[in-house]
């Protein structure tokens, strides 16, 4: 994801809301204060040997991601902070009761995003409170990174944090490919457009350090994990397209706003249902009860956000050659023309792949 409210277009321009720009100015100079170069952890023999091995760990991701994916070879990623706690920033996003459109809010240069991020939970939440009352339906999620763009790389880039680096190896490599692409691109005002591109380029690097460089047990370990997500992610998707068929405007499904409210909550308990045997089928797993605990609007709307055109992006790889450079290049052709053409463009691309 990106920074809450970036840090560089405010210091150029500000921000309307001056609470807001404090909160997130003085958040993250105090995350890159608690920054330290690798080298300095690695030296320091108070650093337990796990920290250790997983910041060797990911300066060989890092060295991968220029190496063999051709991302950006900066100076993020090549410090480490423990900000001791679980969360770099909490994010709040917002739907309305009949709607998967998440609402957005506006920054300088970054353009509008559909979500409003926090470095403190207890604001994220007063927020959410704000917009419960205005009658959204609203959440708030923790969030291990963000990306400065490579904006702040003359500042020291962005840094490695506690927060992720104890993911499994597949995840840890998937995150750092994720925040590296949105400094190869960013188109502002198309959130899905971004995070679907972020979220191709992890997926497919991902996959190539594991088959390239994982360990075999990393490799098998990843693999259960994986195939939960892929399962999960199906299944919401499922959901996500159920419900937009119910709020469509003239839907034949549920045409009045009495009949929509009822296919809705049809739907979520179905959801729910469905949940329930798949966690039956994995021996007691349970990393996404807090997800579903607080699914409604804005949880489905936000990850569409991630997944949406990745289908597109994909095969819009395969189309290049599985060329990286190239990709990368057309990439960014198609982010000159419309935010509905080149949307339309990746469905179609989807589309002839998958038949």
């Amino acid at each position: 994801m990106l920074a809450p409210c970036l840090l560089l277009a405010m210091l150029l321009t500000g921000c309307a809301d001056s609470r807001y720009y404090w909160q997130s100015v003085s958040g993250h100079l105090e995350l890159m204060a608690a920054a330290r170069p690798i080298d300095n952890w690695l030296a320091d023999g108070a650093t337990p040997a796990t920290v250790k091995q997983r910041l060797q760990l990911a300066q060989d991701m890092r060295r991968f991601a220029v190496e063999e994916l051709h991302l950006p070879d900066n100076a993020s990623y090549h410090r480490y902070a423990d900000l001791q706690r679980r969360h770099a920033v909490w994010n709040v996003v917002a739907a309305p009761e009949l709607s998967l459109t998440l609402k957005t809010w506006c920054f300088p240069v970054a353009g509008c995003v559909g979500y409003r991020g926090y470095f403190a939970e207890s604001d994220a939440q007063a927020e959410a409170g704000v917009l419960r009352a205005a009658g959204f339906e609203a959440n708030v999620y923790g969030v291990p990174a963000y990306s400065t763009l490579g904006w702040m790389n003359w500042f020291g880039g962005d840094p490695l944090l506690n927060t992720f680096i104890h993911y499994p190896e597949g995840e840890v490599a998937r995150l750092l490919f994720h925040e590296l692409s949105h400094q190869v691109l960013y188109v502002p005002d198309d959130t899905v457009f971004n995070e679907s591109f972020a979220t191709a380029v992890e997926r497919l690097g991902g996959a190539l350090w594991l088959a390239q460089q994982a360990s075999p047990q990393a490799h098998l370990a990843y693999a259960d994990f994986d195939a939960r997500r892929q399962q999960f992610r199906a299944l919401t998707r499922r959901t996500r397209e159920q419900l937009e068929l119910i709020y469509q405007i003239d839907s034949p499904l549920a045409p009045d706003t009495q009949t929509k409210k009822a296919m809705k909550s049809k739907a979520m308990q179905d959801f729910l249902a469905a949940y329930a045997e798949l966690k039956a089928n994995w021996d007691g797993y349970s990393g996404y009860d807090p997800w579903v605990a607080q699914a409604n609007n804005a949880v489905f709307g936000a990850q569409a956000a991630y997944d949406e055109l990745v289908p597109g992006f994909e095969a819009l790889f395969e189309r290049e050659g599985r060329d990286w450079p190239a990709f990368y290049d057309a990439v960014k052709q198609l982010a000159k023309r419309s935010k509905d053409e080149r949307t339309q463009q990746l469905k179609q691309w989807a589309k002839e792949r998958h038949g």
